[in-house]
């Protein structure tokens, strides 16, 4: 089986950047880049108008594909790109088409006057159903805005990776989610800045005067519950630069935060087997749909 990076595209901006995203973490990881482009039929009576007709749709499918394979293999020489042209329901047919793949890169797009990004219902479906570790790029994005800045402060994409991120619940750490981090940040050489959030005391929410020598005794406490999970993953990846961080307040808020400086943020997903559900927990929906950075969510049991 060949081991590839697939990318779902739709001719919009936000999956043109996911295309790119998609071919420089495959020549990253030395990979096939297979782009996948779905459409859905049209329901009858549309179906027989000449601008929905099946052979104009398929057209239109096929061309897009064929012009951003033909962009992306002149941009990335050395990337292997193959695309494949389905028919169905997107979502469906991408968790099938990716389910054996590496990692699957999906856009997500702007939004005007809101701080945030749209994950449609698309991306959204294949998030919480599919297993593979899912980036969404958001629309826009360059390889500059990977990198730090030149010495004149300048982008450029020929400096160092910003640093990436991974959320990390020190409660109930995932090594899948943990070991993705840490490989994402060696083939970047890049250093890994691990996030932790936990709850503010009771008296905060209600108002109580704070007691410092408490407060201190939790900040001790969660800071070394986050040094004890990484300790082993350390001295695995003796090479990565990592940085620690344990504060108070809300998870996702930090990570939005950290994403700022950040080449990549990654979180985790449940996976659960119930088919009622949104299967994406509140922390990972707040990012996915908040950050500046793209976000690999990374499924684990």
């Amino acid at each position: 089986m060949i081991r590839t990076v697939v990318a779902g595209i739709d001719g919009s901006p936000e999956s043109r950047a996911a295309a790119e995203w998609a071919a420089r973490e495959a020549k990253l990881r030395g990979l096939s880049l297979k782009l996948v482009h779905v459409w859905e039929p049209a329901p009858d009576p549309l179906a027989q108008a000449p601008v929905f007709g099946a052979e104009t749709r398929a057209h239109w499918s096929e061309r897009v594909l064929r012009e951003t394979a033909e962009g992306l293999a002149l941009r990335h020489p050395g990337v292997d790109v193959t695309r494949r042209q389905l028919t169905g329901r997107p979502a469906d047919a991408l968790v099938d088409e990716a389910q054996d793949a590496d990692l699957l890169v999906l856009g997500s797009r702007a939004l005007t006057g809101i701080g945030g990004f749209l994950v449609g219902s698309v991306g959204q479906a294949v998030v919480a159903r599919i297993e593979v570790p899912v980036v969404l790029v958001r629309a826009g994005e360059q390889a500059a805005d990977e990198h730090t800045m030149d010495p004149v402060g300048i982008p450029s994409a020929a400096t160092g990776f910003r640093p990436v991120v991974l959320g990390l619940d020190t409660d109930n750490p995932d090594d899948t989610v943990i070991a993705f981090a840490f490989e994402e940040a060696a083939r970047r050489g890049a250093a890994l800045r691990v996030v932790h959030g936990w709850n503010l005391p009771p008296y905060y929410v209600y108002g109580l005067a704070a007691d410092p020598e408490f407060d201190g005794e939790l900040d001790r406490a969660d800071a070394d519950a986050l040094a004890a999970v990484l300790r082993p993953w350390r001295a695995k990846h003796p090479d990565v630069e990592v940085a620690e961080v344990s504060e108070a307040g809300s998870p996702a808020n930090h990570l939005i935060d950290a994403s700022r400086d950040a080449s990549l943020v990654v979180v985790g997903r449940r996976i659960r087997r119930s088919p009622i559900g949104a299967h994406i927990g509140p922390v990972t929906h707040a990012v996915m749909h908040h950050s500046t950075a793209p976000v690999a969510v990374v499924a684990h049991g």
